[in-house]
């Protein structure tokens, strides 16, 4: 799967989307979900925390390790997608869809990267 060409992406393997009425969807890339394994247990920010780009927000644990979740921009979260948490197994099979991770009332960004320095980045 390539990456989508509508999202961004930080050097830490998340995605983030246009903000829409100042609120953007964060999720991580398909290179990310492949890289860690079977995802089994996914630990989300709560809604009404502030978070600053580029810190830790979260976990994803796989069958393979526990890594830290980044967060993109900073902001507030809005929303968390319970799903995953529900069945942490989509981050594998639905990265870019159904398994988006939180979504965040946007204030501020770092550099990211489109869809085409991303893949640079990654070597693909």
């Amino acid at each position: 799967m390539s990456n989508p060409t509508h999202l961004q992406y930080s050097k830490e393997h998340e995605w983030l989307t246009a903000a829409e009425d100042g609120v953007s969807t964060v999720g991580i890339t398909e290179h990310a979900a492949t890289a860690l394994g079977d995802i089994v247990y996914v630990q989300l920010p709560e809604v009404g925390t502030t978070v600053t780009a580029g810190e830790s927000v979260g976990e994803l644990e796989s069958t393979k390790s526990v890594s830290d979740l980044f967060t993109p921009a900073s902001g507030e979260i809005v929303e968390i997608n319970q799903a995953v948490i529900d069945d942490p197994a989509l981050v594998n099979s639905e990265p870019f869809t159904g398994a988006w991770l939180y979504k965040l009332r946007v204030t501020d960004t770092v550099e990211l990267l489109d869809a085409a320095g991303y893949d640079a980045f990654i070597g693909a």
